[in-house]
């Protein structure tokens, strides 16, 4: 019976690991408010000027992706007729 691997004492030894390894990743790795007050002001302004300039890019893809979810514009453009 030398091939026989202990399944149950392989199960327990990996939970263990990985138990250890997501509690000292929950004790050691500062969390995204704990980094944002660490840092010299700034630091924090670009990263604020960064948030800003971000908010306000995926506020235009929002107003292009209901502009073209708007029923009039779904026409195709040789369809209109004030073109001519």
């Amino acid at each position: 019976m030398s091939g026989r691997i202990p399944w149950l004492q392989l199960t327990v030894v990996s939970a263990g690991i990985m138990g250890v390894g997501y509690t000292l990743l929950r004790v050691i790795v500062p969390s995204p408010e704990e980094t944002y007050n660490a840092m010299a002001p700034d630091l924090k302004r670009k990263v604020d000027e960064n948030r800003r300039a971000r908010l306000a890019l995926e506020e235009g893809i929002k107003q292009q992706q209901n502009a073209q979810l708007d029923p009039e514009s779904a026409k195709p453009v040789w369809a209109d007729q004030r073109k001519q």
